[in-house]
């Protein structure tokens, strides 16, 4: 049955091993052609709830739906073949390999080579650094460009929603912002992002919606601007307030 969400977590819990719950009953919702974000404290459990949606680890209880089939408890190969494609925190390009190899890895699992093709098109258009540095050796680009072959290669399998783990980790404000920008032209491309982000500030500015966890809970939810303009939110959870005229 269709859903209004195309990505729900209902209820999670889940952890590492015997250890206690990193997440304690979790509910996060993605609509289509949104950008949602998850900002909380380190330990409030933003990178697992990733882990749970591509099928890297399985919750204890709770439910994953995409577009409302309950998929709880698939590997992350069918989490993909569903639709949720996993850019990992870090750089996880091939270095020895060209920009284009990193990227047509993405469409292993096509089997029609027009498809292919026809992606590889779309990805080039929508990152226009992977089209110019295609046959580049992809250990010679900035992390920056780096970060672009991660998101191209993750949309080969046109998923439905790109689960997104610390985009900006080790980037300079340059970088940074260039793949926040590429972040928007996903969604305005027609693909949902579920982004977590430790600079929450900055994910907010981008995001729709946006989640603060706390403890393995979402603590507030709300449209991002809502969320930014929270004095006492801003005190919690995003580093005091902005100073006059400061944005990010």
């Amino acid at each position: 049955m269709a859903s209004e969400n195309l990505l729900e977590l209902r209820d999670i819990q889940a952890g590492y091993g015997r250890a206690a719950l990193v997440l304690r009953g979790l509910t996060v919702e993605v609509p289509p052609g949104k950008i949602v974000c998850l900002v909380g404290p380190n330990g409030a459990g933003k990178s697992t709830v990733l882990k749970v949606a591509s099928g890297m680890l399985v919750p204890r209880s709770g439910q994953i739906l995409v577009d409302g089939e309950d998929v709880t408890g698939r590997g992350p190969q069918r989490m993909l073949q569903a639709g949720l494609s996993h850019v990992l925190q870090g750089h996880s390009v091939f270095r020895e390999m060209t920009v284009a190899e990193n990227v047509l890895l993405g469409a292993y699992t096509v089997r029609d080579k027009a498809v292919v093709a026809e992606r590889a098109a779309h990805v080039k258009e929508l990152f226009p650094v992977v089209g110019e540095r295609w046959d580049s050796i992809a250990g010679l680009l900035s992390g920056g460009q780096q970060k672009q072959v991660e998101f191209a290669r993750s949309l080969m399998v046109a998923p439905r929603v790109v689960l997104l783990d610390e985009p900006s980790m080790g980037l300079d404000p340059k970088a940074t912002a260039t793949v926040f920008e590429q972040v928007v032209r996903m969604r305005d491309a027609g693909t949902a992002v579920l982004l977590v982000e430790q600079n929450a500030r900055r994910a907010l500015q981008t995001a729709d919606l946006g989640c603060v966890l706390d403890l393995g809970r979402v603590h507030i939810s709300g449209p991002a601007s809502d969320l930014l303009a929270d004095p006492q939110l801003g005190e919690l959870y995003l580093g005091g307030r902005p100073a006059a005229g400061q944005t990010g």
